[in-house]
């Protein structure tokens, strides 16, 4: 049995290399998928709720003016994530000044909150109407940070924040506002709260990332690999062709050309052997032309297209049995269902050089196709009682078209198994794993 060397496919591992490091650079380079959609739902329900918790503090002047900044901030977010043009504008820009507005907007409402109400008289803690209102805004657009940009940067905006917003305080509770204690105390809460949440996100994205690079890779092999075995396909179909003509076109040339030169030798001296002579070069000629047209119309028809694989195989093994003289046994499947198209053609070139080589080389009486399903396999049998050849010289010189052949074996997933002995013909035997379609 004939094994298929994947060494001349030629893997190029810089290609990869580099497929993959384009694969990186694409990621680092824009948002994750579905961040930006999540980040306007966010800011929609946000908004939503903002304008509820408004119409229900209408009556409480303090509350309204803060719910109505906060309104205010959602509106001109959502406006600024939902405009496409400032996105290709800003680029890579786009997604840090949105995150940064995020997390500014309810710190300085916060603050200026604070500030109305000690304008107002209100000294001390009390001047701070929620503190835990300000981290529940917070807490999505850290989760944000996290999936984009991972663990390390999430980490520096936690506390960059925090310090933005104690810096604030500061300066309020010099003004006698709430105490630096309380402040510290919140701050060291969403800390607390925040990285644990933080480094989990980051880690789960970090893992969906090295699967995607893996796929990403696996892909760029698959493609390389396929275009190579789709490459090396043409090439077979092209040298075995280029024999074809040769076999046929050329040989039929030749023999013409020593028979033309005999007639000029015999043309004088023996009028009826040069007679005999000229019939066979038009005997020739017919012969080759016939062979040529043939070999043409290989090339331009499409049986496939035309007929479908059964009756495709079976006007190729009658055709080729009625070419040599053969006797033609033949056993082909009604239907063979849904097929692809790889594995048709495949079944399809496979019969074709096989045929083609008991014509040419075999010397056979017999002929014996078969094509159907065995169980989940659905096989090609090609047999005849010709010579034979020597399987391991064959392989090794690259005659009879064996080297192609498993390389279209191979292409579709399929074994090709190739018997023979001088003396006692050849079988060619295909077969491919799939269930037979209804």
């Amino acid at each position: 049995m004939l094994s298929y060397d994947t060494r001349h496919v030629g893997y190029d591992s810089t290609q990869c290399r580099v497929g993959l490091t384009c694969v990186t650079m694409d990621i680092m380079k824009h948002m994750e998928p579905g961040l930006l959609q999540v980040f306007r739902l966010y800011v929609g329900t946000w908004l939503a709720v903002m304008l509820l918790a408004l119409c229900g503090a209408l009556s409480d002047n303090k509350e309204a003016v803060n719910f109505l900044l906060m309104v205010i901030a959602s509106i001109v977010l959502m406006a600024y994530l939902g405009w496409p043009l400032l996105r290709r504008k800003l680029g890579r820009y786009f997604l840090p000044i949105a995150l940064f507005g995020a997390t500014a907007s309810p710190i300085l409402i916060e603050a200026f909150s604070v500030f109305v109400r000690m304008l107002e008289g209100t000294r001390g803690d009390a001047a701070w109407p929620d503190p835990g209102l300000t981290t529940l805004w917070l807490f999505v657009p850290m989760i944000f940070v996290s999936v984009q940009y991972g663990f390390r940067w999430t980490t520096f905006y936690i506390v960059g924040a925090t310090l933005a917003e104690l810096s604030l305080y500061l300066a309020l509770a010099i003004l006698r506002g709430p105490t630096l204690g309380i402040m510290i105390e919140q701050g060291l809460f969403r800390l607390i709260i925040f990285i644990p949440f933080a480094y989990l996100v980051s880690k789960l994205m970090n893992g969906q990332r090295e699967e995607r690079r893996a796929l990403a890779l696996s892909n760029a092999r698959l493609a390389h690999y396929a275009t190579t075995l789709e490459q090396l396909a043409v090439s077979r179909e092209r040298n075995r062709m280029a024999r074809e003509l040769h076999d046929t076109l050329a040989h039929t040339l030749s023999a013409v050309a020593v028979q033309l030169e005999a007639l000029d030798v015999l043309w004088d001296t023996d009028p009826i052997k040069a007679r005999e002579t000229l019939t066979l070069s038009k005997d020739l000629t017919r012969n080759g032309l016939t062979e040529a047209r043939r070999a043409l119309k290989a090339l331009r028809a499409s049986p496939l297209e035309d007929l479908g694989l059964v009756l495709a195989v079976r006007d190729l093994a009658q055709m080729n049995a009625e070419r040599a003289g053969l006797q033609l046994s033949l056993q082909t499947a009604e239907t063979l269902g849904e097929l692809h198209p790889t594995v048709q053609q495949t079944i399809y070139r496979i019969a074709e050089e096989a045929m083609n080589n008991v014509v040419r080389h075999a010397n056979a009486t017999a002929l014996a196709v078969l094509l159907g399903y065995d169980g989940g396999q659905l096989k090609l049998l090609v047999t005849d009682n010709g010579e034979g050849f020597d399987l391991k010289k064959a392989t090794q010189n690259g005659h009879y078209g064996l080297v192609g052949m498993q390389e279209r074996a191979a292409l579709c997933g399929g074994q090709l198994n190739v018997q023979s002995q001088p003396g006692q013909g050849t079988r060619v035997e295909f077969s491919v794993e799939m269930m037979k379609s209804a």
